[in-house]
């Protein structure tokens, strides 16, 4: 796994989880996804196709957050990390991936840190530590079109126009070396935020991301608090490393961190 993700940029685990272990957490992605869309609906039917912090108390009961956070430390999910290039992990944030409303909306190539990084900030994060998404379907989906490589390397002319959507070029414009990666329920895919990639609208998509990092204060300050578990309720999970890592950090670093069960 190690190293395809060193040459690649990504790799897939097929049916990490079974049936039975996604359709018990169904209930709390469902039970968030109607209170998120309740509180963002303008944005949901013009064009969202993503949402982020599920385990913040704003959507979720106590109980449903517990669940939760025991699916993202849980041993099946941590012991992944080491084939890795993360040497301390620390938990970033969740997101929620799903189809627009409009069928007709266009998937669109990008990179994660294009949206709060420069061109320049863009090339030096690819030398630098990593943020890594862990990808799991919840529903069989078509999945995500990467560019191979692309967390280490630059774009080509071509890529970087598509991206950009210069000289007459849309970002949904297909580009040649993508490769698809469709999904089962249960498949876990692990890809770098870095690489250029895109998702792929259809069928009953429905994925739950994961996003650790390194454990450093540059990376962590992105970190809502409130998505944070309760330094007494991490003895309650198998494998809390991550978390604690995150707490520990912004602890450090004099942010004060919420204590939420």
């Amino acid at each position: 796994m190690l190293s395809d993700y060193q040459d690649n940029g990504y790799f897939l685990l097929k049916g990490l989880f079974n049936e039975s272990e996604i359709d018990a957490i169904l209930p709390v992605i469902d039970c968030f996804h109607a209170a998120w869309q309740q509180q963002n609906q303008q944005f949901y039917t013009q064009k969202a196709v993503n949402s982020a912090y599920l385990t913040n108390r704003k959507y979720l009961s106590a109980q449903q957050r517990q669940q939760l956070f025991s699916l993202l430390a849980s041993h099946k999910i941590m012991d992944i990390l080491p084939n890795t290039p993360i040497v301390t992990p620390a938990f970033m944030n969740t997101q929620l991936f799903f189809n627009p409303l409009n069928c007709e909306q266009k998937n669109y190539w990008h990179r994660d840190p294009q949206y709060h990084l420069t061109l320049a900030q863009q090339q030096l994060a690819l030398q630098g530590q990593q943020v890594i998404h862990f990808r799991l379907a919840l529903a069989d989906e078509p999945g995500l079109e990467l560019i191979p490589g692309t967390h280490k390397r630059w774009d080509n002319e071509r890529e970087l126009a598509v991206r950009l959507q210069r000289s007459g070029c849309n970002n949904f414009d297909d580009l040649s070396s993508g490769v698809t990666v469709p999904m089962q329920k249960g498949d876990l895919l692990v890809f770098s935020a870095n690489m250029i990639h895109r998702g792929i609208y259809g069928k009953s998509r429905m994925a739950l991301d994961i996003l650790f990092c390194e454990a450093t204060a540059a990376l962590l300050e992105f970190v809502d608090d409130d998505c944070l578990p309760s330094v007494e309720s991490l003895t309650f999970l198998q494998n809390p490393s991550a978390f604690a890592a995150s707490i520990a950090i912004k602890r450090t670093a004099s942010v004060p961190v919420v204590a939420s069960t």
